[in-house]
C-alpha cells in the first residue's frame, strides 16, 4: 500500500487475520488501527500509536492509508467508531462519501 511521500520509509499492512492495519518503520511497530469488517461496512474501532512514537502524526498516517485501501477496494463503507478516526474524517471531508449512512 502506498503512503504519503514523507512516510516512504514506513510500511502499511492490512493484517486481515488480526483485523488491523499496522504501520511499521523497519521492524518497529509504530501505529495500529483495529477494525471489524462485516462484508458491507468496515468499523474502524481503535487507532493507537506506540507511546515512544507519539506526536509525529503516525496515527493519521495509518488512518489515511486504511481509508485509501478501503476506498480503492470500492465495496465497503466506513463506520468511524474510534473518536480519532471520526475526527480524521471531519478534517478530511473529501472522503465523506465513504462514510456509512446513519
Amino acid at each position: 500500500m502506498s503512503l504519503p511521500a514523507r512516510a516512504s520509509r514506513f510500511v502499511l499492512t492490512d493484517e486481515k487475520d488480526a483485523s488491523r492495519y499496522t504501520l511499521t518503520d523497519h521492524d518497529d511497530l509504530v501505529s495500529v488501527l483495529d477494525y471489524r469488517d462485516d462484508g458491507r461496512t468496515v468499523a474502524l474501532t481503535r487507532a493507537f500509536t506506540i507511546p515512544t512514537f507519539r506526536g509525529h502524526g503516525y496515527a493519521a498516517q495509518v488512518v489515511a492509508g486504511a481509508v485509501a485501501d478501503i476506498e480503492a477496494r470500492g465495496d465497503r463503507k466506513v463506520d468511524p467508531v474510534c473518536w480519532y478516526v471520526a475526527d480524521w474524517f471531519d478534517a478530511h471531508p473529501e472522503h465523506a462519501a465513504l462514510l456509512r449512512a446513519r
